[in-house]
């Protein structure tokens, strides 16, 4: 999500983004070879992202939130590309995200956004969960 966040600010590349953030002490604690993917592919799938997340808002896109922006193309990779996270956990943790640095109401948006992205993108699992109550 930082990564996303940067890259929006200032047009880092994904290379550089990756180095900078590998040489943070806190990226020790960090998967380094899943942060490297998901950089990787939720960067190589900008526009298409941001596509899906246009089509999904109810509003403009240069009107969403930048925080946000970067936890949706974030989620949406996962669940475009990583089935083995659960969409329950993905959304989880975007909205963890978007209530502690979003805007103030920011992880409702982020959480309506991301239970219809698994619809489509998890209609197993999503459909599966909506039975079970």
């Amino acid at each position: 999500m930082q990564a996303h966040y940067q890259q929006q600010l200032d047009g880092t590349s994904r290379g550089q983004l990756q180095t900078q953030f590998e040489e943070r002490r806190e990226h020790e604690r960090v998967d380094a070879e899943y942060f490297a993917t998901l950089l990787k592919e939720s960067m190589r799938d900008v526009e298409a992202l941001d596509a899906e997340i246009t089509e999904r808002a109810d509003r403009s896109f240069d009107q969403l939130n930048p925080v946000e922006i970067a936890i949706l193309r974030v989620a949406i990779t996962e669940l475009r590309h990583h089935i083995e996270v659960p969409y329950r956990v993905v959304i989880n943790e975007a909205v963890e995200l978007a209530h502690r640095f979003g805007a103030e109401d920011g992880h409702k948006y982020v959480n309506a956004i991301l239970d219809r992205a698994a619809a489509e993108h998890r209609a197993v699992e999503h459909a599966a969960r909506r039975r079970s109550g």
